[in-house]
């Protein structure tokens, strides 16, 4: 059962083919063969999944209805609260900061009937670096290649996902996040629009993010079909008063032409022949579904998007990065401090023009997608990475940032952005993102429809390498 798609494991239970207890035993069945060796999931929620589980059974044999994702598994990252389990952020000193409630989204998703089975692991306090190495857990594996990263912040819980220890995760994504873990997994990720779904990403009630934490950071879900992507969507989708940002914008919109724009390598700044390679099969696939396919010179200001993105965040870091250095652990400041040395942190009449900076980014990507409904660009414009390789030395922190720029310039205009994969070059995934107008997941996720229909699902990994 763990090989099933979410949508068909949600609906074997509401027809009774099996037992939402029978669903998430599968899945503890499988954490138990494989996480071991991958350390993906770092709390397993084994007694409160069952007991969730059995409740649903018996919703469902009162004729009561059990919600679009009943029984389904998910996990959920070190990052968002899942009531009665710590919220560990991957840090040492946080390992018994026991969560009250659920965040925002893990409760639209209980509430759908789906169901939390563990924490998931990321680089401690997402700051660490790219590669999924915690305080607290450790590495985690890429089940394609242990030599390679599985890409993060989410990665925990693209390999859940990858792998069937779970069918769908919860990360969050504020410069590629959920979409470069799908990328190295072989899986597909949403990034939604800023304002699409409810989160709560405070520490504490009276820890209000600064802004660029407010508006880059969004939650997202991880899935292995673009139909399980699109059924997490639906059901996170929406408003809560716990989260004024959210707004009610429906699920579908006006329809719009298909015409795609495709940038193989954003800036100019060079991509790798097998990145290059997976862009060019789905603009083939796209084309054969019917989309025109234009290439065009160049995505928008990308050079002013980055270079805001860097210095205002790293402003926002200075001030707590004396008390947030001592909570990362041995080397887990070697990321943040490279990034600081790159985009220093500037004044306050600096950071004031940086605010206008956001909103002319997000002008000038409104009026070329006003144009060009959809970009079809590369995730990460190099094969994965072996990990940590942005925390190792200059080097290595200038590749990885530059590789992963079309995906921070996006998350710093607030868009929303589907990753797909494309196949396998060298024995590894490969994956595209289709970016969308603000508000127009519906768009993002029609395009990846049509390239996962004609270049096909990649997972699970049934074996993983070194397993």
């Amino acid at each position: 059962m763990w090989e099933w798609t979410a949508v068909d494991q949600a609906a074997a239970m509401r027809s009774g083919e099996v037992s939402a207890v029978e669903l998430v035993r599968a899945h503890l069945d499988r954490i138990a063969e494989v996480n071991p060796r991958l350390n993906a999931v770092t709390q397993l929620l084994a007694e409160q999944a069952v007991a969730q589980a059995g409740e649903l059974d018996r919703r469902r044999a009162a004729g009561e209805d059990v919600g679009p994702l009943a029984g389904v598994p998910f996990t959920v990252k070190e990052s968002i609260a899942v009531r009665g389990v710590p919220t560990t952020h991957g840090a040492l000193r946080l390992k018994d900061f026991v969560a009250v409630a659920d965040a925002p989204p893990v409760a639209r998703l209980r509430a759908a009937g789906a169901i939390p089975v563990g924490h998931s692991n990321m680089p401690t306090l997402t700051l660490a670096g790219m590669h999924t190495r915690s305080e607290l857990f450790g590495d985690t594996l890429n089940p394609w290649d242990a030599g390679v990263t599985p890409g993060g912040s989410s990665g925990g819980d693209g390999v859940a996902v990858a792998t069937g220890m779970a069918a769908l995760g919860l990360g969050n994504d504020s410069g590629g996040s959920v979409r470069i873990p799908a990328s190295f997994c072989g899986v597909t990720a949403l990034k939604p629009t800023y304002g699409r779904f409810a989160a709560d990403h405070r520490l504490r009630p009276e820890d209000e993010p600064p802004l660029g934490s407010q508006l880059f950071v969004v939650d997202g879900p991880l899935a292995r079909t673009v139909a399980d992507l699109r059924a997490s969507f639906e059901v996170l989708a929406g408003t809560s008063p716990r989260d004024p940002r959210a707004v009610p914008v429906p699920l579908r919109g006006e329809p719009v032409p298909h015409r795609v724009a495709v940038v193989a390598d954003p800036g100019g700044r060079g991509v790798h022949p097998t990145v290059r390679a997976a862009v060019e099969r789905a603009a083939g696939a796209l084309s054969d579904a019917g989309y025109e396919v234009v290439e065009v010179p160049d995505v928008p200001v990308l050079d002013e998007a980055l270079s805001a993105y860097g210095h205002l965040l790293m402003t926002e870091f200075t001030p707590a990065w004396p008390v947030v250095r001592t909570l990362l652990g041995e080397g887990g400041h070697r990321y943040i401090e490279m990034s600081m040395a790159k985009a220093r942190p500037v004044d306050l009449g600096g950071y004031l023009r940086l605010t206008g900076v956001v909103l002319a980014v997000k002008r000038a990507w409104a009026e070329f997608l006003d144009r060009y409904p959809l970009l079809l660009g590369p995730v990460f414009t190099e094969p994965p990475v072996e990990p940590g390789v942005e925390s190792r030395d200059t080097a290595g922190h200038e590749l990885v940032g530059n590789a992963m720029r079309l995906c921070t310039a996006t998350s710093f205009a607030g868009l929303p952005a589907v990753a797909v994969p494309t196949g396998l070059a060298d024995g590894l995934p490969t994956g595209v993102q289709l970016i969308g107008r603000a508000y127009r997941e519906d768009v993002c996720l029609d395009a990846a429809a049509a390239v996962e229909q004609r270049l096909g699902v990649l997972t699970p990994v049934r074996t993983p390498a070194g397993s």
